[in-house]
């Protein structure tokens, strides 16, 4: 019973949920399931794809960024390799935050795996929210296929915050489809 109570409510979910397709031909195609009030705009340039996830309401204060590219080399075959690298790109960050250093978390994934970090700016904390002005960022990468990695960088007013979790929910929560190949 329980089971098929918890299958309703993730139905019910996924049908109020806005989703978002991107289609990279024989790479793949990646969906993203948005909850609560977001909105979205794609942009593909030059075979590269950016989704930014912005709110409905002017009153939620966060952001996300989404970009994926095609790279002709697989540089993290390992999850190692990827974890450092995250850490690494995270290194200026990580000075002037309260964290003061750069530690990887994973991505809780359905396919592919990945990494980011988290900061928090020391001139806002404790200060009253102001639009555009984030007071927390998360920033990292993901290896859904060898030809198909993602950077991520989510922005909001606080790690617990609902804006925050949903963003995070909607990246874990994807479900990526690989291609036939190049």
């Amino acid at each position: 019973m329980k089971t098929l109570i918890a299958f309703f409510l993730l139905s019910a979910a996924a049908a109020l949920a806005q989703v978002e397709t991107l289609n990279f031909g024989a790479r793949g195609k990646l969906v993203i399931y948005l909850p609560g009030e977001w909105k979205s705009t794609t942009t593909d340039m030059a075979g590269q794809y950016t989704l930014t996830i912005s709110p409905k309401k002017e009153s939620t204060n966060a952001s996300c960024t989404i970009t994926v590219t095609f790279p002709d080399v697989d540089r993290y075959d390992t999850r190692m390799r990827l974890k450092l690298r995250v850490e690494a790109d995270s290194f200026s960050a990580a000075e002037g935050s309260v964290e003061g250093k750069a530690i990887a978390k994973e991505f809780l994934l359905r396919s592919g795996y990945g990494f980011y970090c988290s900061f928090t700016d020391p001139e806002l904390r404790g200060k009253p929210s102001q639009p555009g002005n984030y007071k927390v960022m998360s920033a990292g990468k993901i290896r859904l296929s060898p030809e198909v990695l993602i950077d991520v960088t989510m922005l909001a007013d606080g790690f617990k915050e609902e804006s925050y979790q949903q963003l995070l929910g909607a990246i874990e929560g994807m479900e990526f489809t690989p291609g036939r190949g190049r």
